[in-house]
């Protein structure tokens, strides 16, 4: 990737989480609850049987009433486990109780409760960024990691969920960045075809 490009995501990612930080606890509260609405009332989600979800760090959209729903609809409910380095698998988490700090700080599933699930039956995939834009391109947060795992489940929905700021009209791109299927803010929902 040229190193122009290198550098825009670099500034956009660090002016994105300049603005989460600036949210106060009640704002990300409120403009979550909105998200996670449109999320479950959308047929994408509903009709999907088997969800793979991040475990929200503090200053993300926060997903415990997504957690819930799949939890009290009978969805099977997966998070990701970091096997190596750009590399993640779904590992099935049961309940909340079992999550426990695991790499660079991210909860996942604690060890004597994990089972893998299988790429193939992965349903969504609700996915983590730092910005998109109007065309469904994702900036991630630099690893890699869900650009290398989206294209380990082709047939899964990509689903994302943003803040209404970090929607931009166009953000910078690489070739190997993956696209989503469906954005949704606190106040929209776009859908997108696969090209």
């Amino acid at each position: 990737m040229n190193n122009k490009i290198l550098e825009q995501k670099k500034i956009l990612r660090k002016e994105m989480r300049s603005k989460r930080s600036a949210l106060t606890e009640e704002d990300r509260k409120i403009a979550s609850h909105k998200i996670i609405s449109r999320l479950i009332n959308d047929p994408n989600y509903k009709n999907s049987k088997t969800i793979m979800a991040y475990v929200s760090m503090p200053e993300e959209i926060q997903l415990n009433e997504l957690f819930d729903d799949a939890f009290a609809n009978k969805k099977i409910l997966a998070v990701p486990l970091i096997v190596g380095r750009g590399t993640m698998r779904p590992v099935f988490l049961p309940s909340m109780d079992s999550l426990v700090v695991g790499d660079f700080g991210i909860l996942t599933v604690r060890q004597d409760q994990r089972s893998f699930v299988e790429f193939d039956d992965i349903d969504c995939v609700i996915v983590p960024g730092a910005a998109f834009d109007r065309s469904g391109n994702r900036l991630g947060l630099g690893g890699g990691y869900y650009d290398r795992f989206l294209k380990r489940v082709p047939k899964a929905k990509r689903i994302a969920l943003a803040f209404n700021f970090e929607l931009c009209d166009k953000i910078p791109v690489a070739e190997y960045d993956t696209k989503m299927d469906i954005i949704i803010t606190e106040d929209e929902t776009f859908l997108f075809d696969r090209e």
